[in-house]
């Protein structure tokens, strides 16, 4: 990739995680009012009287991204120093801001504390990102192998964001297995049919296969080396990552709660779709890829609640992970329609590939 390209990394990754903090903070976004206190009033706040260091380790851990990413971005224009305090600075009006809104949310509480933790993870992720962000991004080993494996192309980056947003989108247990786009869910709308079994695992075996072309088709379209062989790392990561995402969220006896008859096929029929189309050529892909993630999207918006799955959430109390089940949920919700746009834009540089 040229040197602007990679520059555009670190750029897309800080502007994508400020969103992401930012929904995050103000989640659900929903009954804004002026409580008519002064807004200002957490700051001079004593020590809030129920606090753990769970809470305190999330604050300082929420920022350290920012400030790497933050650092790593500023490095191509600032001294490394300057770099570090210009993103502790940006950190911590960032925090300040979210906590000053957060005053108009009934379902947050502003507080000092969370500043200062905030503050503390932008510092700290800035040491990092100084040090080592711009070589790991754009100059250091991890760089060469990604310019060496990955396409040369137009939106190569903004592809990269929104394969690790997919990764994300496995991290909730609410969602279907590669499912994603779900709007009725999203819009709280009831389910446009009742839930039969043997239907319903028609539907979750067309929603796995589908979406696993899609993300897998995605993937390859962004590699010209080992592309068949590095996505189908990708594919077992995500399965990875959501057999982890039950067993933390839900006890280790609910981890593969989500292998099920219809999700096993799907698996099955997705892979075997996906190797043959990566033979395509990448216009055919870009194709096959945007046609089988409309396909998954309309799957998943009409299939029934599932009330084994409902049964086995019961063991989760979202409530005790507030902010980050709003944000995969989020994200899960759009996915699809980040992607269509980017699969239109996508233009490689290169079309010889050496899979």
């Amino acid at each position: 990739m040229a040197h602007g390209a990679r520059t555009y990394l670190t750029l897309y990754l800080t502007s994508g995680y400020v969103l992401l903090i930012v929904y995050a903070s103000l989640y659900p976004l929903a009954g804004w009012h002026d409580s008519g206190g002064d807004p200002l009033a957490f700051l001079g706040a004593a020590w809030p009287r129920y606090t753990t260091g769970f809470d305190l380790a999330t604050n300082v851990i929420a920022y350290l991204p920012f400030g790497f990413f933050c650092t790593a971005a500023l490095r191509h224009r600032l001294a490394p120093l300057s770099a570090w305090f210009a993103a502790i600075l940006f950190g911590a009006g960032l925090s300040f801001a979210m906590e000053l809104l957060q005053n108009y949310l009934p379902s947050r509480v502003p507080s000092n504390l969370d500043l200062a933790c905030n503050t503390a993870g932008a510092l700290l992720g800035g040491v990092f990102g100084g040090r080592w962000g711009a070589h790991a991004l754009d100059e250091g080993r991890l760089a060469r192998w990604r310019r060496r494996v990955m396409m040369q192309a137009y939106g190569a980056d903004v592809g990269v964001l929104l394969i690790a947003a997919w990764l994300m989108t496995q991290l909730s247990p609410e969602t279907l297995l590669f499912g994603s786009g779900n709007l009725r869910q999203m819009l709280d709308l009831p389910p446009v049919q009742p839930f039969l079994p043997e239907r319903f695992v028609r539907l979750e075996t067309a929603i796995a296969a589908s979406g696993l072309l899609a993300a897998g088709l995605i993937a390859t379209l962004l590699l010209r080396r080992n592309a068949r062989l590095l996505t189908a790392c990708l594919l077992l990561a995500a399965l990875l990552i959501k057999t982890l995402a039950h067993a933390l969220l839900m006890g280790p006896a609910a981890a593969t709660t989500w292998v099920t008859p219809g999700n096993s096929i799907g698996i099955a029929v997705g892979l075997a779709l996906w190797w043959s189309a990566s033979f395509l050529a990448i216009p055919l892909q870009r194709a096959v890829a945007a046609v089988a993630l409309l396909f998954a999207t309309v799957m998943v918006n009409i299939a029934p609640e599932n009330p084994y799955l409902l049964n086995t959430l019961q063991i989760w109390n979202p409530g005790q992970f507030l902010s980050f089940n709003g944000l995969t949920r989020l994200i899960c919700s759009l996915w699809p329609f980040l992607v269509l746009p980017w699969l239109m834009i996508y233009r490689p540089e290169k079309h010889a590939l050496n899979y």
